[in-house]
């Protein structure tokens, strides 16, 4: 009778067991996924919500937010709501570290997204690979985050800093012919790469400055530019670095052609940094970029996450950023979409290296197996009477000695509601 009883005991306790793995599991498997329930799916990144870098990148994460709380009100993704964690790493290599390791092991989210900056998040892509967590948008275009063999669970979203560069180059090649042209960029790979891509096109540049983002102090390699006589000078900068370049070269009385990463290269932000000199300095500035304008109220794109913005970003300022950030929060739900309703890490993973994504950039995305970067080309854009608009066309280039051809710009259009569909 006694062992009957235990026996029963032991039995009910196992049913309990995995009555309670069902529940906590998506589509009734048994196995527990991180972050993922019936109802909910949990996604952490880090963002430099303060610090010198915070400066227009901190309007990126609001924006993703206020995309997947546009998404939940409309029911989620497949019966689920997104919650999106968003910590603060001031742009800190170590404090990245000690973010990222919250998010995986105490707050179990399922996927770290658009995680922000190469010098910060390169510092845990072993312990994500260890971890098995994927990996997915970095908000960069370093190169380290295009090595599907090494990181199978790593995947860029900004076109990589070798091709933008190329095509910045190229730009300078047909409108500036004849200028001594020069280089000054971040000392890692946002700098090096770049560098990489203007000298594909144009040959060694004449001078090549490097900063390092800690130290807001580039009196000095400005002053080199302007004792190199450099008439055109490419920058790889952020937000903050490329103001502070472009005022203390007019502090400096140098005038020089600017042509910027879109990394630092959005009006807006720049606009406030600069303050009232802004329009007369950032006169012609040149950059690029591969998403619709968000001063391009005829675009649907624009329209869509300007009215997502005004009812779940409490109207904040749209500016790049804000929209960058809303196109990083539906790429992600078109991943979710197509991983199904049973959601994995595996499923996802193999959702985006399926590709085929449509969203909205100007140019195509190259997930792929073997390609683990994101927009695959950019578009000139150019400062003019206090505007920014795009010029030309976009272009797509490799990361290698290929050629930069124009391309079409894409002419998808959003579904009706706003959300993307499997």
């Amino acid at each position: 009778m006694l062992r009957s009883l235990w026996r029963g005991v032991a039995v009910a306790a196992a049913l309990a067991v995995v009555a309670a793995c069902s529940e906590d599991s998506p589509g009734g498997s048994g196995a527990a996924v991180p972050g993922v329930t019936d109802t909910t799916i949990v996604v952490g990144t880090h963002q430099p919500l303060t610090g010198r870098a915070a400066a227009g990148y901190s309007k990126i994460s609001a924006a993703t937010k206020a995309y997947f709380e546009y998404v939940n009100s409309k029911g989620g993704v497949h019966g689920r709501k997104i919650e999106y964690k968003v910590v603060d790493d001031a742009y800190d290599p170590a404090k990245t570290q000690q973010v990222v390791r919250q998010l995986v092991l105490q707050d179990k989210v399922f996927a770290i997204l658009n995680g922000l900056g190469t010098p910060t998040h390169s510092g845990v892509l072993d312990f994500l690979k260890t971890n098995k967590v994927p990996d997915l948008f970095v908000s960069s275009g370093s190169a380290l985050f295009n090595q599907p063999s090494k990181y199978p669970d790593t995947f860029g979203f900004n076109v990589d800093y070798v091709t933008e560069a190329k095509v910045l180059a190229n730009y300078v090649k047909k409108t500036f012919p004849g200028r001594k042209v020069c280089f000054f960029g971040q000392n890692d790979d946002f700098g090096a790469d770049a560098l990489r891509g203007v000298e594909t096109v144009l040959g060694p540049v004449a001078v090549s400055q490097k900063y390092v983002p800690t130290n807001p102090n580039v009196a000095p390699q400005v002053g080199a530019l302007k004792a190199a006589g450099c008439q055109v000078n490419v920058l790889a900068t952020i937000t903050p670095f490329t103001a502070l370049t472009i005022g203390t070269a007019a502090k400096l009385g140098y005038r020089a052609q600017w042509v910027g990463s879109s990394v630092g290269g959005d009006f807006t932000g720049l606009s406030a940094l600069l303050g009232k000199p802004a329009g007369v300095l950032l006169e012609g500035y040149v950059t690029s970029g591969y998403l619709p304008s968000p001063l391009d109220d005829a675009n649907p794109w624009t329209k869509l996450f300007k009215d997502v913005n005004a009812k779940f970003n409490g109207n904040a300022t749209f500016e790049v950023n804000t929209l960058f950030g809303m196109a990083v929060g539906y790429t992600f739900v078109q991943a979710l979409q197509a991983a199904g309703e049973d959601l994995t890490r595996e499923s996802l993973i193999s959702a985006v290296e399926k590709g085929g994504f449509a969203g909205p950039s100007l140019v195509p995305m190259r997930y792929g197996k073997d390609d683990h970067s994101g927009f695959s080309g950019t578009q000139i854009s150019v400062i003019r009477g206090g505007k920014q608009a795009f010029v030309d066309t976009p272009y797509v280039t490799d990361t290698g000695n290929g050629p930069v051809e124009p391309h079409p710009a894409d002419a998808s259009v959003p579904p009706a509601d706003g959300i993307p569909t499997a």
